[in-house]
């Protein structure tokens, strides 16, 4: 069902005033479909989903949520999960919500200007994020000293407290205006100024003046198809990524008994000295590898000029067991290794072969696994697997009894 009460269309109050939290309005037009409802109102002060890069607005309609809006043409429509009756409604805003955006979006701007002043780098994309925003800018790489200038630049624009202005503009008129960039339309072009310094096309909303952004701060960048994307915060989402980056400094400096300035020092002193541990310690377990498989040796029984290691082994695991194997494998010949490791429900095996034999053991699994059901793989070399424990015994006792058939001579 759809119903067009009035033929006007939505006025975009959030563009006049985003300040406004809560306004009264009429229903033009509503309709159903996919178990939602949808409603064009004469004025709204919700902006619409991703209109020029930012994002919608939350907020309610009569109390009940608008869980999404969007601009179709020049209306703006707003998404409910609950019809209303009656043409008249109260909207409300998020205003918290609204508020970040405003702050994240005229960071944007001075962020933006700032590239442009100090490097001559245009932005060529935008987007606020859940958590962090981001822009594009034609710039193949940047430096921290680089970096550092664009924030103390754009952090001292905003502590100047500069108006912030918008206003529209006709076609014919943009000459006369420093843009800095084309806009996407030629009927009545919105320009947001910063007082003389900035000048872009935009549909967004923005605060009143620069000092309301609070801080921008620049978290990261990277390369992005020949630009650089740079990641950054604005206002209090700047503020919370202070507070909880300075309880982690504070929190490991005194789990590091040391000065938070004196952390990253330490750390790579710690890191360092983390990897000649490990290096140390492969070396140690190389050693006990090399001695449990010279003792397996110790215990191996011959036939026909090739000798067997057929053992069950505990308190170790798989692969502990393949680096013993592959010690053995390595520095013998005429040596076959057939290992199972007992478990309470399932057993592993692991079965391998000097390099100078010619048996396929992989060949051999399959055939095996056709009167035993397991689980594995491999190569011609060795392999290894699963079976049930109550199988197991009988898998290690084929692989035996079939490898000593194929080299009895």
């Amino acid at each position: 069902m759809t119903e067009r009460l009035v033929a006007i269309l939505t006025l975009k109050v959030y563009l006049d005033n985003p300040y406004l939290k809560e306004i009264d309005a009429n229903i033009l037009e509503k309709s159903f479909k996919e178990d939602k409802y949808y409603f064009t109102l004469d004025r709204t002060i919700f902006y619409p989903h991703l209109a020029g890069g930012q994002p919608r607005d939350k907020g309610k309609i009569n109390n009940i949520n608008v869980i999404d809006v969007y601009e179709k043409d020049e209306d703006i429509v707003h998404i409910l999960e609950e019809d209303i009756e009656g043409k008249d409604v109260q909207l409300s805003i998020n205003w918290d919500n609204r508020f970040d955006l405003m702050q994240q979006h005229t960071g944007q701007h001075l962020l933006s200007s700032s590239f442009r002043s100090l490097f001559n780098a245009e932005t060529v994309g935008f987007r606020i994020g859940e958590d962090y925003s981001t822009i594009d800018i034609q710039k193949p790489s940047l430096n921290k000293q680089e970096v550092k200038q664009v924030e103390f630049l754009t952090n001292k624009i905003i502590q100047s407290n500069f108006e912030v202005l918008s206003y529209i503009v006709k076609e014919d008129k943009l000459d006369e205006i420093p843009i800095d960039k084309l806009p996407t339309t030629d009927e009545d072009i919105r320009i947001v100024e910063i007082m003389g310094l900035d000048y872009s096309p935009c549909c967004g909303t923005h605060v009143n003046s620069t000092g309301e952004v609070g801080l921008v701060k620049i978290r990261k960048w990277e390369n992005n198809k020949g630009n650089t994307r740079i990641e950054f915060l604005c206002g209090f989402r700047a503020l919370d990524d202070y507070y909880w980056k300075n309880q982690y400094i504070n929190e490991i400096s005194s789990i590091m008994s040391s000065q938070d300035k004196d952390l990253l020092e330490k750390s790579k002193l710690l890191i360092n000295q983390k990897e000649n541990l490990e290096k140390e310690n492969r070396k140690l377990k190389e050693d006990i590898y090399k001695y449990k498989g010279e003792f397996y040796l110790q215990e191996a029984t011959s036939y026909k000029d090739i000798d067997y290691i057929v053992k069950e082994v505990k308190d170790i695991n798989l692969k502990e067991l393949g680096f013993i194997s592959s010690y053995l494998n390595n520095n013998q010949e005429k040596l076959i290794q057939i290992y199972s490791i007992p478990n309470k429900e399932n057993g592993q095996f692991l079965v391998n072969r000097s390099k100078d034999l010619d048996i396929n053991l992989r060949e051999l699994l399959n055939n095996i696994s056709k009167d035993i059901e397991l689980k594995g793989g491999g190569s011609p070399i060795v392999v290894q697997g699963a079976a049930s424990s109550n199988l197991l015994n009988d898998v290690i006792l084929k692989f035996y009894t079939k490898i000593r058939e194929y080299y009895k001579g």
